[in-house]
């Protein structure tokens, strides 16, 4: 098993010639930016590891000292074509339909995703990066086989954000040294705009940053591809997701470092909540509660979304909230009724908080969240957090409960996870929830952690009896989730079989081998 592995290396095809199927001139705008930031992102990178494996022995993430950052005068202007982000409505680039649908919402803002809900690999990915140059032209459209019309974007005051992939990851192109796949994707939706096409400057969301340091990283880049295609310095703007740990002590100093570029921040609250697990895997009091029984206001979310309204608010930014994982179905009324509570009851949380907007992926979801917030934003009605240092580590004690199902259920979810990544799918609906990466990742580090603290955690079955979490009883566990699940395919489904046999090994195999990064 330990020669198994997930998600491999996005590779184009063997017979892929970057000289000939890439862009006319791509390579000779991406070569030179490759040679000078793809070192850089391998630094950080390494960088992470040193910051992860010191956690790991009692030195934790913590703020920095007081800088020009924190004490100076400085603030970042909204321009006037993106005021209102109540909502900003997510999805799969590689799904032309959705994307269409999204743009068509009345969403505020919609993100093309290529990174947690896209399958890594080079043909959704292409895809993706085609999708996006066509909205952001306006031009794209689906075949709605029910209507038996083809559906095209509205015209709309929607700002398009496009989602690039995170520095954790890397591109291979044949004849090419490995290259970064944050600088790849941005070159490659950066060479290809054309601002007189597009309603609003070039937008990119910034993922899975651990660092103040590597926000330079990222304006450097913006930088120098404004000099190349001929743009105003700060042209280029972005959104940055908080979703690490280390970052959220951190996150003033990241907008500083990005202020001529950046229009706010995202608390991407769960892959924030994998990357709190990972951070604190050696510690036994720090064990997470089953998923789904954690309330939206626990503690660490609630201290980081203070403290991240705070910082944004007072230098002018905009303070965007997370995903609701619970989503609508309009052929199950009871379960949709439910999905758009939980909805209301979490935005409203969030606006309460002084949030200026927040996450959803679904058009049903777009109205109800943007009722939740005031119109354009927050910004102005400041108000500092109580604490500028607080605990961002606080321990979920009396929170949720820990059982035997829990984990059941995070087996099955990783398996029908996996499996749908085997089959093109970065985002699946399971069970009521959109699951993607983060999710996923989530549910990974949840059996880690209660495998290696197995002795200091009681977990019990629906009976109260203890149910130990040794690795031999993690393996039985799957082996019978599997198989209730190869029960319920229909009778014709070998392929469905070879695949759902295929996801439990890799998921299994990637908790045993210690993969959590986010891949």
């Amino acid at each position: 098993m330990d020669d198994i592995k997930g998600f491999a290396i996005n590779s184009a095809p063997q017979n892929f010639n970057p000289q000939t199927d890439l862009p006319a001139g791509f390579l000779d705008f991406f070569l030179p930016l490759h040679q000078r930031f793809t070192p850089r992102q391998r630094e950080l990178v390494a960088k992470r590891a040193r910051v992860l494996a010191d956690s790991h022995v009692g030195r934790k993430p913590d703020h920095l000292p007081a800088s020009e950052a924190t004490r100076g005068n400085w603030s970042i202007t909204l321009p006037e074509w993106c005021q209102d982000q109540r909502n900003q409505m997510t999805g799969p680039s590689d799904d032309a339909e959705l994307v269409v649908k999204m743009l068509n919402s009345g969403a505020p803002g919609v993100m093309l995703d290529l990174e947690d809900s896209l399958a890594n690999t080079w043909e959704h990915l292409e895809t993706g990066i085609r999708n996006v140059h066509s909205a952001l032209r306006g031009e794209l459209s689906y075949f709605d086989k029910k209507r038996n019309q083809q559906v095209a974007i509205r015209p709309s005051t929607t700002v398009i954000f496009t989602r690039a992939r995170g520095l954790h990851l890397s591109q291979r192109l044949p004849g090419i040294d490995l290259a970064s796949a944050s600088l790849y994707d941005v070159c490659r939706i950066a060479f290809e705009a054309d601002p007189k096409k597009m309603k609003h400057p070039l937008s990119i969301y910034i993922p899975k940053s651990e660092s103040a340091e590597e926000a330079l990283w990222w304006n450097d880049l913006f930088n120098e591809i404004e000099k190349l295609r001929g743009w105003g310095h700060g042209y280029i703007k972005c959104m940055a997701l908080v979703e690490a740990h280390p970052l959220a002590f951190q996150m003033e100093e990241f907008l500083y470092n990005l202020r001529e570029h950046i229009l706010g921040l995202n608390l991407g609250r769960w892959d924030y909540m994998a990357s709190l697990i990972h951070f604190n895997l050696s510690d036994p009091d720090w064990i997470l509660p089953d998923r789904n029984t954690i309330p939206h206001d626990v503690a660490f979310f609630q201290n980081l979304r203070d403290l991240l309204v705070s910082i944004c608010h007072r230098r002018g930014a905009f303070a965007i909230g997370g995903m609701t994982a619970l989503y609508p179905d309009r052929s199950n009324p009871e379960l949709n009724a439910r999905a758009l509570a939980v909805l209301e009851k979490d935005k409203k949380n969030e606006s309460d908080r002084g949030f200026d907007g927040a996450w959803t992926g679904h058009p049903d979801q777009n109205q109800i969240a943007v009722d939740q917030f005031p119109s354009p934003n927050q910004i102005q009605s400041h108000r500092s957090a109580s604490d500028r240092y607080p605990d961002l580590r606080p321990k979920p004690v009396g929170v949720g409960k820990q059982s035997l199902s829990g984990t059941r259920a995070a087996i099955r979810t990783v398996i029908r996870y996996r499996d749908g990544v085997l089959n093109g799918k970065g985002a699946s609906l399971l069970d009521g929830y959109m699951e993607d990466l983060a999710t996923d990742r989530i549910y990974r580090l949840m059996i880690a952690q209660r495998i290696k603290h197995r002795d200091r955690v009681q977990i019990a079955d629906d009976n109260g009896k203890p149910a130990p979490h040794t690795p031999e009883a993690i393996t039985r566990l799957f082996d019978e989730e599997l198989d209730k699940l190869l029960k319920a395919l229909p009778a014709d489904s070998s392929g469905s079989a070879q695949s759902f046999r295929q996801a439990r090994q890799i998921a299994e195999a990637m908790i045993r081998n210690g993969e959590f990064d986010p891949i």
